[in-house]
């Protein structure tokens, strides 16, 4: 299994990468709302939200992305309050998570909640993209900092988890994450911020700001990882999916990264790099 999770991340990262790197902001939006939309499905799925519904549901949500860019009309000001709802969101779903049970009977009312937490997640992460994405001063590799940022603390997290594991984080929602393994994430990801600012071109007086923005991130990209096993577990699914070999479903990766950009995309406004 370590060897095909390794062999599918070797092909999806220079994926990825070069993606963000080379396209034109107009066809990374593209491309990055075909894969939140697969995200979106499996999300549907854990909800228990299955047939008709789940597919008028999916062209919803396509239609309000459409509806986005029309509104817009050369303006990103639809997008940055798109982005700043999603950090909101967030601070609520980390509520969420201190109430665990809330939702977990597949009959709840809570089951409309997680319908519009699914909209509330998705699509300001893609908002939060365009804006990186299409800023000025290198918006392409910032946007790259913004998720190796995530992909390093999620390593980072791994490996010092294994190796220093000893008290857990959060052992309802996910037994297997331990406060030595967030310690170890943050330290990667702040590293990660250090490289990648650099090569994107932050300036040394905002390198303090760029310090605090990473540290903010990582830690977001750990409750859209939390929020997403407690889905998980309420719906008894190991998996969001199985579309990707090793890994699970487009959800499963992105969890971290749905957090994680909203809030990145503020900090980077907030602190001008």
């Amino acid at each position: 299994m370590t060897q095909t999770r390794v062999i599918a991340a070797l092909i999806m990262a220079p994926a990825a990468i070069c993606a963000i790197l080379l396209l034109p902001t107009q066809w990374l939006a593209v491309l990055a709302a075909l894969v939140l939309l697969v995200g979106l499905w499996e999300w549907l799925r854990l909800a228990d939200v299955d047939g008709l519904p789940r597919t008028i549901l999916l062209a919803l949500n396509l239609a309000l992305m459409v509806l986005l860019v029309w509104a817009s009309a050369g303006s990103l000001v639809l997008f940055q309050l798109t982005t700043l709802v999603g950090v909101g969101a967030w601070l609520l779903f980390l509520l969420w998570l201190r109430f665990f049970n809330f939702g977990a009977d597949p009959d709840s009312p809570a089951k409309v909640l997680k319908l519009a937490a699914a909209t509330l997640a998705l699509v300001p992460a893609w908002t939060a993209m365009v804006l990186v994405h299409a800023g000025e001063n290198h918006g392409n590799r910032w946007l790259l900092t913004a998720l190796t940022i995530v992909w390093a603390a999620d390593s980072g997290a791994y490996f010092a988890g294994r190796r220093f594991g000893k008290h857990k984080l959060a052992p309802r929602v996910s037994p297997n994450k331990t406060i030595e393994g967030l310690v170890g994430g943050l330290v990667a990801g702040l590293l990660a911020a250090l490289a990648f600012g650099w090569i994107a071109g932050v300036q040394p007086v905002q390198i303090g700001g760029l310090v605090i923005v990473a540290a903010v991130t990582v830690l977001a990209s750990v409750v859209g990882d939390l929020f997403e096993s407690m889905l998980k577990r309420h719906a008894g699914a190991k998996d969001s999916g199985t579309i990707i070999p090793g890994h699970g479903g487009v959800l499963d990766r992105i969890d971290g990264v749905l957090a994680a950009l909203p809030v990145f995309a503020l900090g980077k406004e907030i602190f001008g790099f």
